[in-house]
This record gives C-alpha cells, structure tokens and sequence, in this order.
C-alpha cells in the first residue's frame, strides 16, 4: 500500500503554524497600549510622547502639514505655511537630544499658528490678509514671535484673519480676507466662525495646528473662541508685547493664545509674557501683574472653590432668553456652585447702554487712532508697497477686484483718514470711556468684591475692551445646528492668575469640548474622501 511522502503536508503545517502565530500577535496586539494620537493632544501629551520616543518635533509638524493641506481649502484658516517649518521641528529634535527635559519650555517643538497681523522676519509674509502688505519686509520679528522662537516653538505659518483685523469695512464678512477668501467654521460650514482672530480658531479647532496666537481689540479673541469651542485668553493690556503686530489702536490692541484647552493656552500665556523695548511703557507697566513662577501653577481642577462670580442679567443673558444657550447656563451655574463658587446673582453694571452705544466714544477715539499707529508701522517697514493709510485706501480703490473694494467697501479706513489726529474730540471720548469703565465694571467687582463676571460667548468683549481688562473663553456648550458657544470670565487688571483657576477648574468639571465633524466635507470639497477626518 501506498504510503504519503513524508513531507507531503508541509505546506498545509506551515499554514496552520502562520495561523497560530497570527493569532498570538493578534491577541499581543489587543493587549498593547493603543498607538499615540496627535489629534487633539495638548502640549502636555506632546511632550510627554517626546520624552517616550513616541513621536518627533518633525513627525509632529509633518501632520500638521499634511492636515493643512487636506482640509484648509475647505476651511480657509491658514494663510501660509512656513517653508522652514520641517527645518524648525529638525533643529528641536536635536536639542531635546542634547539637552535635559527640565531645560526645554512647554512649547518646544510645538507647531503653533500666528494670526497674520503678527509679523516674523523669515520667509513667510505679514498682511493683515490684504494684498497691499504682500511682498513687505518687517524690521524684527514681533515681540511674541521672538519669545516663541526662544521657547523653541515651531512657527508653523500664518493663520487667516477678518482683513485688517476687521477694521477696513463695516459690511465685510467675519472671517474674510483677500489672500486666503471666507474663513469656515468647522462646525458648521455655514455658520459665523467671527474675528477677526478666525483663521486662529478654526485651524486648532480642527487640528490642523496645535496651538495658536491671535489678537484681540474688541472681542477679536473672545469671539471666534466661542464660536469655535476653543479657549481663548484676553490678556490685561501690556502683558504681551504688541511690538511688531498691525495695529488698529494702542489702547486696547492685545495678542492672547487661542488652543484647545485652558492648559496649553496658559502654557503659550507663559512663553509670550513680558517687557519688550519695541512696546515699552504698556509692557513695563503690566510686567508688575507677571505672577513669579508664571501661570501654569494656577492650572488647579478645584480653582472655583471660594470664587465670587457676579451675573449680569441685562443685557448679557436677556439676549438669550428662550433659547437652549440659556438652559445651558442654567446648568453650569449649577456646576459652579457645586465646585464651590460663590454666584451673586441679578446684579446691575452702570451705564452698561451707552458703553454699547456710539456715545461710548470708543469708535471715534479708535478712527483717529487707527490712523496714527498704522501709519508709523507702515513707515518703519523695511520694504513695502504701501507707506500710509492713504497708499492702502489708493491700493485697495486700483485693485477693486482682489479686494472686493466694490461689494464691501472700505468706510471705516475712509473715516480713519478723515480724522486729524489726537484733538480734543478723541480726548473727550477717551475721557468718558475712562468714566464708564471707573463707574461701571471697576464698580461693579469692587463693590461686590468679585473675582470675576462670568457672561455667554463674547458678549462683554467692550466692557473689557475700553478698560484694558482680561477674559477667558472658554467652551461651554452647541446649539441646535451645532454651533458653538462659550462662557466668558473677566476681571480687573492684572487678574490672569484668578480667572486662569475658574476658566480651569469649569473646563475640569464640565469637559464640554468636542472636535468638529468633518465626515462629510467631501460632499463640499471635490478632492476625495482622504480630505474627511
């Protein structure tokens, strides 16, 4: 009889030895730790997968890069991109070789996004997202810009911006500027994403950064913030350098972080803090409030235990009234009397109609402002084509096209060149500006001895505005179509530390925060279904 050759069933035991294997790393594999995920990492877990060798400044950037290029022609939130972004995280790379941990700040070799009125003097441009300023040459890095550079942080490029910070024209759309078009709020691609700091907001709201600076002259921070369920800081005036940034007016101009978490933007508040020689006597001033140590020790998950947070009912929630957004407040004043805080109710702030009305004299003291202090940042320019608010108005009226001159106008810089300088009209207004806010909101947390007022999205932006104050944003909530919104906490002059433990200790507790849903931006943008997340 016939016998089977004896390796007549190799391969069939070589299969079933394949198999069983297979199934070992299978089972191996389900045991193991799950592979790190750059989306939605705070610096803190950034850095933490550094130290690990999980990750790389480079591969970091490179995702970065790779998400800008899928998603932002869709949602239009930066601008440029760096060319020596790769070369920046390589540089990182080596250092944290060579260096201890304890050396290096919480931002190195970190990709952060810079609104596009804070200049760097590299390869990338400073516009303000107007053509006018393309091919400008600055003097210096910004302030900031030099702080993150020697914090190690990785420029990634330029986020979009409300051209001119939103100050060429009152009929603009939010969100819109020249070079990059309409700004889209990843949430809801139809909806508001607000500025003028929007590029800032949609592009770490939707990873495709992981933290960012913009700049805030009245609610330029706050705003999109809340409307793009990120946490943005309104630092006091002066805290951070304003040296080297397009500006609209000395007295409330201000650069903040905007990220996705109270943590990292305290981390970037950390780095960007401090006198600078180019806007000397605000930041010699506010470097008094700098708490030794820096911010990030007031990171506490219980900083709303013991906190007095005033609620202004008229005109800050009146608005809401009816609507889910209120029902939602509703809530977390719930959540903040559980963790400890102290609400006073149904106060009343002074004046609180005319501070939100022209007779304020905020828009007067601002045209004439506006005025003076772009006209010298365009005359200290290295190289550009334009050298006044003059050569800009004549830039835009001869480029109709690009500018959109035609269909949004540009009245308010109109009004700005009309002016004659600081007479004593823009005086007046600034000395009844200094009334409201001494009568109003100093008032107001003095005399109820307040650590802060808490309001819905950016709603008091002016109160803060015209007074130098600080505010936190951060993510409280969406409503019905899925749009964002955000509770506020602002203080005196000087309170970062205070609102830093609340805006923290609310996040901590409440973890409303969630990424937008992307899954059908095909359906918008005809490059395929590898542009979805």
């Amino acid at each position: 009889m016939a016998t089977e050759p004896p390796f007549a069933s190799y391969p069939s035991r070589v299969l079933l030895v394949l198999f069983a294997v297979a199934l070992i790393m299978l089972r191996i594999d389900a045991l193991a730790p799950p592979a790190f995920s750059i989306e939605e990492a705070s610096a803190h877990d950034l850095q933490l997968a550094f130290r690990q060798n999980k990750l790389t400044s480079r591969q970091l950037t490179e995702f970065y890069l790779d998400r800008i290029g899928r998603l932002n022609p869709l949602l239009r939130g930066v601008i440029e991109v760096n060319p020596d972004a790769r070369h920046q995280a390589d540089r990182a790379d080596r250092e944290r070789k060579a260096k201890p941990h304890g050396l290096l700040s919480a931002l190195h070799g970190i990709p952060i996004l810079l609104k596009d009125n804070i200049a760097t003097k590299d390869k990338m441009n400073t516009t303000a997202g107007s053509f006018a300023l393309l091919g400008s040459v600055v003097p210096r890095d910004a302030g900031v810009v030099a702080r993150l550079r020697r914090a190690g942080a990785v420029l990634l490029g330029k986020a979009s911006l409300s051209e001119w910070a939103y100050y060429r024209s009152s009929r603009g759309p939010s969100g819109w500027c020249a070079r990059s078009g309409q700004g889209k709020n990843p949430y809801n691609l139809s909806a508001d994403p607000c500025g003028s700091s929007s590029g800032s907001a949609i592009s770490v709201a939707a990873n495709m950064g992981a933290v960012s600076l913009g700049t805030e002259t009245d609610g330029s921070i706050l705003c999109p913030s809340s409307f793009n369920s990120v946490v943005g800081i309104k630092p006091t005036l002066g805290l951070t350098s304003r040296g080297g940034v397009v500006p609209i007016t000395p007295r409330q101009d201000t650069v903040g972080p905007m990220c996705r978490t109270v943590a990292d933007a305290v981390h970037v508040l950390d780095v960007i803090v401090g006198f600078d020689p180019y806007d000397a006597k605000a930041t010699r001033e506010a470097s008094k409030y700098i708490p030794r140590g820096g911010y990030k020790r007031f990171l506490k998950a219980d900083g709303l235990k013991g906190k007095r947070l005033g609620i202004v009912r008229n005109p800050f929630f009146d608005n809401y009234s009816g609507t889910p957004v209120l029902k939602a407040f509703d809530s977390h004043f719930n959540t903040l009397r559980k963790q400890g805080a102290v609400l006073v109710d149904h106060l009343e702030l002074a004046n609180v109609n005319e501070i939100y009305s022209d007779a304020s004299g905020e828009g007067v003291a601002m045209s004439a402002e506006f005025k003076l202090a772009l006209n010298k940042y365009l005359r200290d320019l290295v190289v550009s084509p334009v050298r006044s608010l003059a050569d800009v108005i004549a830039f835009n009226n001869k480029h109709k096209h690009a500018e959109k001159i035609d269909e949004y106008g540009q009245d308010l810089f109109l009004a700005a060149q009309a002016t004659s300088g600081i007479n004593e009209t823009v005086k007046s207004a600034r000395r009844n500006m200094d009334r409201l806010t001494r009568d109003g909101f100093e008032k107001l947390m003095r005399q109820n001895k307040l650590d802060a007022l808490v309001t819905p999205g950016s709603a008091v932006s002016t109160v803060l505005a015209i007074g130098g104050f600080p505010g936190i944003s951060v993510p409280a909530g969406y409503d019905k179509d899925g749009v964002p919104f955000g509770i506020c906490f602002g203080g005196l002059r000087g309170s970062e530390p205070t609102l830093i433990e609340i805006a923290y200790g609310f996040e901590q507790a409440t973890k409303i925060r969630r990424p937008p849903s992307l899954m059908q931006c095909d359906r918008h943008l005809d490059v395929g279904p590898s542009s979805c997340v």
